[in-house]
């Protein structure tokens, strides 16, 4: 019985008509112009400048949004890419320039010091980094690295193997890892390895010719690499590229440790001689959860588990679902990964993901969950720069999510042993990825720091990343294979340096979580706070409005990890 019948429609728009053709660049460049000569006599007028001009991106967004849902949803039918790189090229990328200029109306005019800075001081800043970065000649580059990130999931999404009688996506022989069989794990890790391997070279050279284009554009804007460029871009004013390598140094300090006690006890109740890549994953006990077996089942627990956090989460992903906005099963010829693209227009989002029946997945839909929750709380404020939120702060609104869901997925497991199971691998899983993402962002680092390094190179310190964040599993003999697992982690392909927020958000998710333990209801109200405020404060003062603070210190860590380690004493 579905909680709701309601749908989605998008909203009324205010000063662009419904049947606006965004796809023609002359009607998009038209309108770019009349904002460009809009007459300012007032902070009013000024404030009205920036509703219309977000409205006109937003129609531009949502245009794009669909076409790469659906060019993702069919990565193996060309035309959908050649449609959404059409329109990148044609209206994105072109609108780029106007975007730029009105950025600098706003900051030039004499009316802006009229605004207040409680309420458009954060805006003033991100226009001003806008403005500092931008560069009309990397507007081809930019557009040229787009089309290219889109080749990775095209190659991703063509390798397929053979195995247990049948044709399988790269998505669908990650269930084999968790079979207590170690002959068949160990077969079907060494038969993703295999397949990789057999694009590594290509997938080499797109990645070098994807570098070349980065590295130019840092260089137009006279920075002395990419990482700092890509930093300053990214609009990251809470912290450097130096914290960010202390929090490397604390992860490896406080967590590996800890993780490699883990470890030792997987070993010993494996009754193995030492923990290999494909022991990494199966469920010590020889069980594999199977939380659901068809898609409206998965759906169906995951609005109640949403409503038990909170009603209003519930109904919005229930309308989701009623308005076809969930494409959550694989399938051959599906781009991999998932995602939640931010319809700003409906006022809602898309999810996308790969689900074959696995308790990730149940992880999946909610995390995505959490960052559709963040599209719906921010659906009036009319300012998109206000929406648009970067990865620390969205990816907290989603991992958050992950752990606040987590106390009710009975719902999904009906015996105890399968809900501790759960539970005892999401918390353990929190401090688990730590280390895994502390590499793909160290390798990064090193990757733009080092422009003149070759592919042998790459792979090599690739290889020293894997053993400085060893948390006690034995790569003897599989050296070749460690060296380009870097190429299965799609973000250093499609979107660089988008990472290491995973890592922070973790902690925050994690002090989100610890106060939701400590103070219910109160923690549920600081976190909707959190997600309504949007990008409309600094990323410290967002983390401080959700009850937590910004912080990846050492100190941190340790007070985290032992609250994990409480908690799993709790469930055991």
């Amino acid at each position: 019985m579905k909680i709701t019948e309601e749908k989605i429609t998008r909203r009324k728009r205010n000063y662009y008509p419904e049947d606006y053709n965004v796809t023609d660049w002359n009607v998009v460049e038209k309108s770019f112009q009349e904002l460009l000569n809009f007459k300012i006599e007032s902070a009013p007028d000024l404030v009205k400048l920036m509703e219309k001009s977000s409205e006109l991106s937003e129609i531009i967004s949502e245009k794009m949004a669909n076409l790469y849902i659906k060019m993702t949803c069919y990565a193996d039918q060309e035309e959908h890419q050649k449609n959404y790189n059409t329109f990148y090229a044609s209206v994105v990328a072109n609108s780029q320039p106007y975007s730029n200029k009105l950025n600098l109306k706003f900051y030039e005019s004499p009316f802006k010091k009229d605004l207040s800075d409680e309420e458009y001081g954060h805006l003033k800043r991100m226009i001003a980094n806008d403005i500092e970065m931008f560069r009309e000649e990397n507007v081809p580059l930019k557009t040229k690295e787009v089309e290219l990130s889109n080749k990775y999931g095209e190659i991703n999404s063509k390798m397929t193997v053979t195995y247990d009688g049948k044709e399988q996506t790269m998505a669908q022989l990650g269930k084999y890892l968790l079979e207590p069989d170690r002959k068949v794990r160990e077969e079907v890790w060494r038969l993703r390895y295999e397949r990789m391997s057999q694009d590594r070279e290509v997938l080499d050279d797109l990645f070098d010719e994807m570098r070349a284009l980065r590295e130019q554009q840092a260089k137009n804007a006279g920075f002395a690499n990419y990482r700092d460029f890509k930093h300053k871009e990214m609009g990251r004013f809470a912290y450097t590229p130096q914290d960010i390598e202390q929090f490397h140094y604390s992860v490896e300090k406080v967590i590996i440790p800890f993780l490699r006690e883990l470890n030792e006890e997987r070993r010993e109740k494996l009754e193995i001689e030492s923990v290999r890549p494909w022991d990494t994953a199966v469920d010590l006990d020889g069980k594999i959860l199977k939380p659901f077996q068809t898609t409206e089942e998965f759906v169906e627990k995951g609005v109640k588990i949403l409503h038990k956090v909170d009603q209003e989460f519930a109904l919005n992903l229930a309308k989701m679902d009623n308005s076809g906005l969930l494409d959550l099963e694989n399938r051959k010829g599906k781009a991999p990964g998932g995602y939640n693209y931010p319809l700003h227009e409906m006022g809602t989002s898309f999810i996308f993901m790969n689900a074959v029946g696995l308790h990730r997945d149940v992880v999946t839909l909610l995390h995505e969950a959490g960052h559709a929750m963040h599209s719906f709380a921010t659906n009036k404020i009319p300012i998109v720069h206000y929406k648009d939120t970067p990865s620390e702060v969205a990816e907290l609104a989603s991992m958050a999510m992950e752990l606040l869901t987590m106390n009710y997925w009975d719902e999904y497991y009906s015996t105890a042993g399968d809900f501790d199971k759960a539970k005892r691998d999401q918390m353990q899983g929190t401090l688990k990825f730590l280390p895994w993402c502390m590499i793909v962002d160290a390798f990064q680092q090193w990757i733009y720091t080092h422009p003149n390094h070759t592919k042998q190179d790459r792979a090599d310190y690739f290889a020293h990343l894997m053993d400085r964040f060893n948390t006690g599993v034995n790569w003897q003999d599989l050296e070749e294979f460690k060296k380009f697992s870097w190429m299965f982690q799609l973000h250093i392909f499609e979107v660089p340096f988008y990472y290491i927020e995973y890592g922070m958000a973790q902690l925050g998710a994690l002090s989100v979580y610890k106060n939701y333990r400590e103070k219910g209801k109160k923690a549920i109200d600081d976190y909707k706070k959190f997600l309504s405020l949007g990008y409309s404060k600094p990323v410290d003062q967002l983390y401080e409005a959700a009850g937590i603070e910004f912080d990846f210190s050492e100190k941190n860590l340790e007070d985290l990890m032992e609250f994990v380690r409480k908690e799993l004493t709790e469930i055991d």
